[in-house]
């Protein structure tokens, strides 16, 4: 992928990141008081924040997908199909951060003949984990993905960090077990040769990381990864829960540096 537009995409996941937080934080605050003035001042100015990052990423376009979700997102309806009126700021919110998560999903997936104003028949299916070759892994790294992006959004970090973290464990392991030891050390990586007794999934978090960019498999997303997100087996206990305070900050990037390296897993991009 050229570098421009991976950083481009980086920098669009980055900012949508952004917009949910602040919109996970008025949603917060509008559910327990709907009036609150300064909060719809700063709903107003969230929108249109998003309505300027759905116009860039749909290229303009009304007819692309993503700008008739966010739309669409201002439309309740009942369940006889008619327009809800009166609706609460808290749920229009909710449902613009749905769209922005949608948003994430896509850019996550973006191969390299594709933009983020790709048309609305061109737009990615969200099957993040088909290119995993083990397809038991596959519903289990799903499902705990969606776990991650639901405590990040519920203002759990450790959890979300440590669903991250394991998520892209599994990837790379995967990755780097469908090339085999005996490729790795044909590739004359290093680290691959140090302490090899036993199976790949024994090696630490960190050289697994290392001997997959070595070999070509991943590229240097790695590098932005929080050092409490190298040692998140470290800070958890034995029920897989954060045995200290992980900050929203660490948990994003986190979340950022899965996605850089889901996409360079992904052998459609």
């Amino acid at each position: 992928m050229d570098e421009n537009l991976r950083a481009q995409i980086d920098s669009n996941l980055s900012h949508l990141d952004g917009l949910i937080r602040r919109g996970s934080e008025l949603r917060h605050t509008l559910a327990a008081d709907p009036s609150d003035k300064s909060a719809l001042v700063a709903n107003r100015a969230w929108q249109q924040d998003c309505g300027v990052a759905i116009n860039q990423l749909s290229g303009g376009s009304k007819a692309h997908w993503l700008a008739r979700a966010f739309s669409e997102a201002f439309l309740v309806r009942s369940t006889s199909g008619q327009v809800v009126e009166g609706v609460a700021p808290a749920e229009i919110v909710e449902r613009l951060v749905g769209v922005l998560e949608q948003a994430i999903v896509s850019l996550s997936r973006m191969g390299a003949g594709q933009s983020a104003s790709a048309s609305p028949e061109a737009a990615p299916t969200p099957r993040r984990f088909e290119f995993v070759h083990n397809p038991e892994l596959r519903p289990v790294v799903e499902q705990a993905y969606t776990d991650s992006r639901n405590a990040l959004e519920q203002g759990s970090y450790g959890t979300a960090l440590i669903n991250f973290c394991g998520i892209l464990e599994a990837i790379v392991t995967d990755a780097l077990e469908h090339m085999g030891l005996s490729a790795l050390a044909a590739a004359e990586i290093p680290e691959a040769g140090e302490g090899t007794e036993g199976n790949i999934s024994d090696w630490p978090f960190n050289k697994r990381l290392a001997v997959a960019e070595k070999a070509g498999l991943i590229r240097g997303g790695c590098a932005r990864l929080p050092e409490v997100a190298r040692r998140y087996r470290e800070i958890t206990d034995a029920d897989g829960n954060p045995q200290l305070t992980v900050s929203e900050n660490d948990a994003r990037r986190a979340s950022q540096v899965l996605h850089v390296i889901m996409r360079d897993l992904n052998p459609g991009r």
